[in-house]
């Protein structure tokens, strides 16, 4: 009886979780009926804590993974997305919940619309005298010589950009501003820019050197000693 006891608080104080043979011991070798009670409160604690740890690992397997708020802790930021949150509860337009999901998103998904870019998305049909909405910045190209008279709401405005701009008879707006003209969206036109511009996109693809493989490699440069040899020519074992 005390080697049994001995074997029961071994088990109770120094093993967190004890195993399968022991748990068989001590279903098989109790006889005394107080013992015998305490191990199967033991038994049942163990039984739901296990539950318990299987459930967890369940729910975090199960989980939508898109934010619902943006990470940034810019507080003029966050007041825009207070106020995109009511609009698109209150208001039954699909434009301030799109607005509203741009804002959370990160830097490399909100990617700067050029100038250029805008103003050859502005000229298609229909959008004459209307807004063009970008959750992200506009930035200045130096290449676009005339200007025409634009309507712009942006988080962000480069110096240039912004001077170009005003000085061609438009307007730059702030959200806050154009939640007030326009708070179902009407008149807007909601535009982003490329978000595959970044240079990290042309690496992505087939392997490098294979064949109809465009994707650029991890070089360190481009000179004669450089990458020029097997695969690359049919004297070093095979040309791709």
């Amino acid at each position: 009886m005390f080697a049994l006891w001995h074997r029961y608080t071994h088990i109770h104080n120094h093993i967190h979780r004890p195993t399968a043979g022991d748990i068989t011991f001590m279903y098989t070798c109790v006889c005394c009926d107080p013992l015998q009670t305490q191990m199967k409160d033991v038994l049942r604690e163990l039984d739901e804590t296990k539950l318990a740890r299987d459930e967890v690992v369940a729910q975090s397997k199960d989980r939508k993974v898109h934010r619902k708020e943006p990470k940034s802790q810019d507080i003029y930021l966050r007041l825009l997305v207070k106020l995109y949150r009511f609009l698109a509860r209150r208001s039954t337009a699909p434009f301030n919940k799109v607005v509203l999901k741009r804002l959370f998103m990160s830097k490399t998904n909100r990617p700067p619309l050029s100038l250029s870019r805008l103003i050859r998305k502005m000229k298609l049909p229909g959008r004459d005298n209307k807004t063009a909405v970008v959750v992200g910045t506009i930035t200045d190209d130096v290449r676009i010589q005339d200007i025409p008279k634009l309507k712009v709401c942006a988080l962000r405005v480069t110096d240039r950009a912004r001077r170009r701009i005003m000085k061609s008879g438009g307007q730059v707006m702030t959200f806050d501003q154009l939640a007030l003209s326009a708070p179902k969206g009407q008149g807007t036109v909601l535009l982003s820019g490329p978000r595959k511009s970044r240079e990290v996109y042309r690496h992505f693809g087939k392997a490098p050197g294979t064949p109809h493989s465009n994707t650029k490699p991890y070089v360190r440069s481009k000179g004669r000693k450089f990458e020029r040899a097997r695969g690359r020519r049919a004297s070093r074992a095979y040309k791709n």
